[in-house]
């Protein structure tokens, strides 16, 4: 049997409806190649940022599991990377004689590069240590550049947030020449050339670090968006009253200082974002059919975690517990693998199931366990009777430190938050999540259930949330639940 090739093109900070054919971004590359292959609606990152998610991806387990809580390479990190003991899916591919160009973004851990992996390093970032001394080195040269957070003569710019003290905040721009992300893209391109002609299978991983804000994009992709049409998203009318008070002091600090305006603005210059990339996409998958190698070679274009986009008012992501920060694309090309290709898939799927899926595909065999498992039957359009039929996020926090859980199910979501009230949505009856439901009597025994499908998944994946301490066992049941029939 001869061992399949897999290209990953993993962007950061990409919502899953934009992929989709019917979303306004513009994305033709995307569009065809979703023709050829499976969209994976439901698909989701276990934390709302990079680390914890990469971590994830390329291990097949949790962050309970691989030990990654939070962003690696700054100095509020809790964790410099995956804990001693955990494997890379990417090691076990090298050990078995793949090709493994690496390029771009990483961002697993601040200890080890790609190379420490398995990977061959044509670039990476995101790899060293920001430390307490760089933090403070910025905020001295943005202080003598006369960027005091508080604006021009006090006056906040076209799209600016102004931030005293800080600096001030630009969300979106037109920009001028190349950036990272043509590089990484290029890295590829030359790389498929050189691969063609190896007689080994290849593994090529390309992280580009769009569509992350600020969202600075070529004006030639803005083009593409007439600001007039762009409108403003279903929950921007939530005021999050009902929500954790972070939720409301993010809003309120920073992004209400935009105008309605400006918010269009802020997802015309993301959408635009997407197109560009959707460009670089495109260049990529010309290089692969050049190569010859398309018809032998897994292409999975993925991101690690979402962003608001204007949701709720907020943009970027964090601690608020939405489905744009969480859910994210999947879309996958095999011919070798893919049955009854242009399909949707609406199962529930884990960026933890990648690793597994992987090693299934390329023969690789380990008695190791994963938090995951592999999405190969869903390539062939088969469903197994066990599937699961919910999904798990966990945060302790986006460098301010918070303990928050959620379960779902396709019918309601419960977030568990240490810090603040909980919340409950009936995501049939409101899928943008604007109504919390938790003191709602009537929703109190799908409360109680969801509570249990927590503690049960806790239980196997060993999350660190049980305690019994009186200041902090505030879970509305506790543990006991998953004894109950």
């Amino acid at each position: 049997m001869t061992r399949p090739n897999i290209l990953i093109v993993m962007m950061d900070h990409q919502r899953a409806d934009t992929v989709l054919s019917e979303h306004p971004a513009v994305t033709p590359n995307l569009d065809k190649f979703a023709d050829e292959a499976v969209t994976f609606t439901e698909t989701y990152c276990p934390s709302p940022h990079c680390s914890p998610s990469r971590a994830t991806f390329h291990s097949g387990l949790l962050p309970m599991q691989h030990g990654v809580w939070n962003n690696v390479a700054n100095c509020y990190a809790q964790s410099t990377g995956p804990a001693e003991g955990v494997r890379l899916w990417s090691e076990d591919l090298a050990a078995a004689g793949y090709e493994m160009p690496f390029a771009g973004k990483w961002h697993v851990s601040s200890t080890e590069t790609p190379k420490d992996r398995g990977w061959r390093e044509l670039s990476a970032t995101s790899v060293r240590t920001r430390t307490k001394a760089d933090d403070w080195a910025r905020y001295r040269e943005t202080f003598d550049k006369g960027d005091t957070g508080e604006g021009a003569d006090g006056k906040r710019g076209e799209g600016q947030i102004l931030r005293p003290g800080y600096d001030t905040y630009t969300m979106y721009g037109a920009r001028k020449g190349t950036d990272t992300d043509d590089k990484v893209a290029a890295d590829g391109v030359k790389a498929l050339g050189e691969l063609a002609r190896s007689d080994k299978p290849w593994a090529m991983f390309l992280g580009l670090h769009g569509p992350h804000d600020p969202y600075r994009v070529p004006q030639r992709f803005l083009d593409l968006y007439d600001i007039e049409k762009i409108p403003l998203p279903p929950s921007y009318a939530d005021r999050m009253e009902d929500k954790p008070r972070i939720y409301q002091r993010m809003r309120q600090m920073r992004w209400d200082q935009l105008t309605e305006r400006e918010i269009r603005q802020g997802v015309r210059h993301y959408w635009a974002f997407c197109s560009y990339l959707d460009d670089l996409f495109g260049q990529v998958l010309a290089a692969l059919e050049a190569s010859g190698e398309a018809d032998n070679t897994l292409v999975m274009y993925c991101s690690d975690h979402g962003d608001y986009c204007g949701d709720h008012g907020m943009f970027a992501k964090g601690i608020p517990c939405f489905r744009g920060a969480y859910n994210v694309p999947m879309v996958v090309r095999f011919p070798a693998g893919v049955k009854n290709p242009g399909r949707r898939v609406d199962e529930f799927v884990s960026l933890a199931d990648i690793g597994p899926t992987f090693l299934e595909l390329t023969g690789i065999a380990t008695d190791r366990s994963f938090s995951g498992r592999s999405i190969v039957p869903l390539l062939a359009d088969k469903t197994p009777p066990d599937w699961p039929d919910e999904m798990f996020h966990m945060c302790d926090g986006v460098e301010l430190y918070f303990t928050q859980r959620a379960v779902m199910t396709k019918e309601h979501k419960y977030v568990y938050n240490g810090f603040d009230f909980d919340e409950l949505y009936d995501l049939r009856a409101d899928p943008h999540e604007m109504k919390n439901l938790i003191d709602d009597p009537a929703y109190e025994q799908i409360k109680r259930d969801l509570v249990r499908r927590y503690w049960r998944f806790a239980k196997r994946e060993g999350d660190r949330v049980l305690s019994r301490y009186i200041t902090i066992s505030l879970f509305p049941y506790g543990p006991q639940e998953i004894w109950r029939d």
